[in-house]
């Protein structure tokens, strides 16, 4: 598992090799692992900030992202915890504002370790662990925290007393571990899927949630009963109406927001800001400023979703045309990605997706939208063969070693998209110089 294990830092690299060779027991789920390494660390996850913890199968990541950027318009100093990494490791823990220092990080890394080292414990678990103990001994107004698998055996899970939880977009992801037989749990898809999410929620800490179908929904809203926590639904207790402007409103008073839309690429970015004006709206623990508001979500950026590439030796091959890069790689992406590009001319597709994910989640939304389709593999993984894309497009599907082989085979008209992985994402970036900082 090199590919999130590098760092030019020697200190640093010693740590992520040591982290790079665990994995999860086969058959073991659950929160005791790392309950049990927080307790030999001296229990760092009840002793952060006010915490906005955020689940969700597409979105999370924006959301946390618009709550970081609104927050720190307030004037705030702010934790944030955001999974996965595209270039540097160290992307997955950002300390005050900034990124973890390698310094920092190859303490913390080895400290955690060496703690938990007899309890077989999981790259997951080594990770939030080493991130809680960051966000405890460094002072801070506020910690946004981002789940990682599905939400109730996710190693953030073990978080006690977040002031909000939300909930993004709902969709069949990740199905070999979120979907797994389980008795007591929802049999239909999307409701288990809304069951695992929902179970971040705590007791008497509202949970702020999009509006789902009646069956999702009705999940959620069973979950958060028997957890005991309040409800702010979409379209019952918060409204938020996307025109030119975000129109937002809830049930707590006499509100009515006027916000502008984001700067972030892609109509479903706007959803993504309500509901992180809703989390902060429901929570007592941090006052926010409608002014702040409008600030955070303005400047808020999120890398590999929808993302304009800037100039740099990728984008050279491509002449002048604009190039995106997108981390896509499930269905609901494939459809957002579409209704980005629905009035473009065609696009030159170049894709690499794992095995895992479904090899028409991006073709088939954007059939009849593209000029070209070309495949390449996703670093550091098993990927599908342009076989596999075959019978989701009309047109022919050609294959080359890398991104930049790609780029520079493209026909001389046409924008570009570049999506299918987020480990294919963060190899366009880091070969662009356009690493995250």
């Amino acid at each position: 598992m090199r590919d999130f294990a590098i760092s030019e830092n020697p200190a640093v690299q010693r740590q992520l090799d040591r982290l790079g060779a665990l994995s999860l027991p086969q058959g073991r789920l659950g929160l005791d692992t790392v309950r049990a390494i927080c307790k030999r660390l001296g229990d760092p996850q009840r002793r952060l900030p006010p915490v906005f913890h955020v689940a969700g199968t597409n979105g999370k990541g924006s959301t946390c992202a618009y709550l970081r950027a609104i927050l720190e318009a307030e004037g705030l100093v702010v934790h944030t915890a955001t999974k996965p990494h595209l270039v540097r490791y160290n992307e997955r823990i950002r300390v005050a504002g900034r990124l973890i220092s390698d310094e920092s990080l190859a303490d913390l890394l080895e400290r955690v370790l060496d703690a938990s080292e007899d309890l077989g414990p999981s790259f997951f678990e080594v990770t939030t662990v080493a991130t809680f103990l960051a966000f405890a001994e460094t002072p801070a107004d506020a910690c946004v925290i981002e789940t990682g698998l599905g939400g109730r055996l996710d190693a953030t899970n073990v978080l006690e007393s977040p002031a909000v939880c939300g909930i993004a977009t709902l969709g069949i992801d990740h199905e070999t571990f979120l979907l797994v037989p389980e008795a007591g749990t929802p049999e239909e898809p999307l409701a288990r899927i809304a069951f695992e999410k929902a179970s971040i929620a705590k007791p008497g800490a509202p949970l702020v949630v999009q509006s789902y179908a009646q069956g999702p929904l009705n999940s959620v809203l069973a979950t958060a009963s028997h957890i005991g926590a309040p409800v702010a639904l979409r379209g019952r207790d918060w409204w938020a109406g996307i025109g030119e402007t975000i129109e937002y409103r809830d049930a707590k008073g006499p509100l009515s927001l006027s916000l502008p839309l984001p700067t972030l690429a892609g109509a479903h970015q706007a959803d993504n800001a309500a509901l992180a004006v809703a989390m902060l709206r429901h929570q007592s623990a941090v006052p926010i400023t409608p002014e702040a508001m409008a600030q955070g979500i303005r400047k808020a950026r999120w890398p590999a979703r929808l993302q304009r590439l800037g100039p740099g030796p990728l984008t050279a091959l491509t002449g002048q045309r604009t190039v995106w890069l997108d981390g896509g790689h499930n269905p609901d992406a494939g459809e957002a990605i579409a209704r980005h590009f629905a009035k473009a001319a065609p696009l030159h597709l170049v894709m690499g997706m794992l095995t895992s994910k479904d090899p028409s989640a991006i073709l088939r939304p954007l059939e009849g939208k593209l000029a070209s389709v070309s495949i390449v593999p996703a670093p550091g993984h098993e990927a599908h063969t342009p076989a596999d894309f075959a019978p989701f497009t009309t047109l022919p599907v050609r294959s080359f070693a890398n991104v930049a082989e790609a780029l520079a085979a493209l026909p001389p008209e046409g924008d570009v998209l570049i999506a299918g992985s987020l480990y294919l994402a963060g190899d366009v970036l880091r070969r662009n110089d356009e690493a995250p900082d």
